[in-house]
Parts: structure tokens; C-alpha cells; sequence
């Protein structure tokens, strides 16, 4: 209980200090409603219609994954340039415990994007929003923002030893969203790409939510996205602890 309650009050107070940074607020109102916007765009000039809805909660994704990449690395960097960093390797409690409400406030943070694309879609656009599995659809949510969280305590790990985080993030939005098939169908990539989606927990994530929208098994993917997750929280708990010994010998934790 008393984990528990150190990663409940961890993620509110990281999530309270995202919301004090202007930047990390303009990124969270602009780029979903510039996304669902594209979207949007692109599905109609495509012929399908029936698909814009599929395609705001798409968009709204993009955007949730995009916050917990970019605010994982960032929140790195913030503890480094506060000076915290070293506090925080130093607790007494494990690194994954320490650092996991760091990057689940940042996916609850995102959650914004998916709300915002839906309310951009449905008073701009004039999108139904009919969806076959509307209870699924609330608990799919939950699993995708939470496993996105421990997919970025898996990224966190590396950027504790990168003294530029932000160049790895830079390289890693935009593939793993087309890869996950947030807007794109899988189908339609190379077939290569398909054992790189099948290990991603965005990918059950968006599928979760594309099949509580339009009519599917939903259950299957939110287990699967859940067992990814936690897989990714045991990797990371294990390269953290890795990669903050490694950074202490070395002696490059706190350089920025």
C-alpha cells in the first residue's frame, strides 16, 4: 500500500508540474488539434468518410504517444538541470519507483490529446462520435495511456545516460507511430515491419482503441497491450538500475 500510494501521489505531483510548463502546455493544445486536423483532411480527400472517426482517435494517440516520448526524456533532463537528479537515484526506494511516475504523468498528461482531437472532430467536423464499444472503448484508454507509461520508464532508462535525450526522442515519434498503426493500416507497410508492431505495446494500445470504435474484439488486444506493458515494466526496472550504476561510475548522471 504504501508503493502504491508513493507512485499515486508521484504521478499527481509530476502531473501538476507538467501543467505549470508553458511549453509542455502550447505542445499539448497545438499539436493534437494540428494532427486530428491532418487526419481529418486525409481521410476525406481519401473517399472515407466512414473512417473520420477512426481517424481522430488515431490522431489522438499520435498525440499521447508523442507527450509520453518527448516528456520522458524531458523529465530527464528537467531533474538534471534542477539538480534533483541525483535525489532521485539517491532515494531510498528503487530507480523504477522512483522514475515510473514520472513517465505515467506524462501518458496522463497526453490523454488530453485523444479528448481534445474527439471534441476537435465532433464541433468542427461535425464527427459522430458513435462508438460500437463505448464502455471498452474508457477502459481501452486507461490500458493504452497507462502501458505507454511503462513503455516510456523502458525509454527513460537510456535517457538517463544520453546527455542529449531529446535527439533519440526526435528519431523515435514519428517511426513508432506509422510502425504501431495509429493512423496507417499495418497492413499496408512492408512486411518487415510486422514483428517490429507485434512487440509494441502502442500497437495493441491503438488497436484496442480502433476496435472499441468500430466493432471488434477489444479484450484480446487490451490483454496483450497489458502483458507488453508489464514486460516493459520489468525491463526497464532492470535497465534502470543498469544504466544508473553504470552512470555512477562513470560519473556522468548529472551532466546535461
Amino acid at each position: 500500500m504504501r508503493t502504491l500510494r508513493m507512485l499515486l501521489l508521484g504521478t499527481l505531483l509530476h502531473a501538476k508540474q507538467i501543467s505549470r510548463s508553458p511549453f509542455e502546455l502550447a505542445i499539448a493544445m497545438i499539436v493534437p488539434i494540428v494532427q486530428a486536423t491532418l487526419a481529418v483532411y486525409l481521410f476525406r480527400s481519401g473517399a472515407e468518410q466512414h473512417r473520420l472517426l477512426e481517424a481522430a482517435v488515431g490522431a489522438g494517440v499520435m498525440g499521447v504517444w508523442s507527450s509520453v516520448l518527448f516528456g520522458s526524456g524531458g523529465a530527464i533532463q528537467n531533474q538534471r538541470w534542477q539538480g534533483t537528479l541525483e535525489m532521485i537515484m539517491l532515494a531510498p526506494r528503487r530507480p523504477v519507483l522512483v522514475i515510473l511516475p514520472i513517465t505515467v504523468a506524462t501518458g496522463v498528461t497526453g490523454a488530453y490529446s485523444l479528448l481534445a482531437t474527439l471534441a476537435w472532430g465532433r464541433l468542427l467536423y461535425g464527427i459522430r462520435l458513435d462508438f460500437v464499444h463505448p464502455a471498452a472503448f474508457v477502459v481501452a484508454a486507461v490500458v493504452c495511456v497507462l502501458a505507454l507509461g511503462m513503455f516510456g520508464l523502458l525509454l527513460a532508462s537510456t535517457f538517463v545516460l544520453l546527455r542529449n535525450a531529446n535527439a533519440l526522442a526526435n528519431t523515435l515519434e514519428y517511426p513508432i507511430w506509422l510502425v504501431s498503426g495509429m493512423l496507417v493500416p499495418i497492413t499496408v507497410l512492408p512486411a518487415w515491419t510486422a514483428p517490429i508492431a507485434a512487440v509494441l505495446p502502442t500497437t495493441w494500445g491503438a488497436r484496442a482503441l480502433r476496435e472499441a470504435t468500430t466493432g471488434g474484439p477489444v479484450w484480446p488486444s487490451v490483454g496483450i497491450c497489458l502483458a507488453i506493458s508489464l514486460v516493459c515494466l520489468i525491463l526497464g526496472g532492470f535497465a534502470l538500475t543498469y544504466v544508473e550504476r553504470r552512470a555512477r561510475a562513470t560519473a556522468t548522471l548529472a551532466l546535461a
